[in-house]
């Protein structure tokens, strides 16, 4: 099992995106995504996201929220618990990633993004006042096959 993080950067009701385009043999490949990757011996869910953010931005985030906990099942890549953050102050120039693009995307035309299924689920849980959750999605290659929030089936 992997432990990973994911930070959605917001400024002016836009979000800090990826688009994944430049690593080899990349479970996201091609797909957009908010800031993030996976944990190094010793670090907590926030070290990880702070870390991540400053590699792959040049953003130093001084405003932060944990928003959940996201488990991935999948039949190609594994178990991942995925620890959602969304950021909303930073400080800092953005650099070129070596991962792929940045760029930043009006709330308004994120679904309309190539993205994995189930972001779309958290992506309006991240926009909601709902508390800390605990969402778990499974996947059958790159097609979602169940939600779980809270432990209730979510609609997919």
């Amino acid at each position: 099992m992997r432990n990973t993080t994911l930070c959605y950067i917001e400024k002016d009701g836009k979000y800090l995106m990826l688009h994944r385009t430049k690593k080899e043999n990349d479970e996201n490949k091609d797909k957009w995504i908010g800031i993030g990757g996976k944990f190094e011996e010793g670090e907590s869910p926030e070290d990880c996201a702070l870390r991540e953010i400053k590699e792959e931005t040049g953003l130093t985030v001084t405003s932060y929220q944990y928003k959940g906990i996201v488990t991935f099942v999948s039949d190609e890549w594994g178990t991942e618990y995925m620890h959602l953050f969304r950021a909303d102050e930073f400080a800092g120039e953005i650099i070129e990633c070596d991962e792929g693009e940045l760029e930043w995307i009006a709330k308004e035309d994120l679904l309309k993004l190539p993205m994995w299924e189930g972001d779309k689920i958290f992506l309006k849980l991240l926009d909601s006042d709902v508390p800390f959750f605990s969402l778990k999605l499974k996947y059958s290659g790159d097609v979602l096959t169940a939600a779980v929030l809270n432990g209730k089936e979510f609609e997919v």
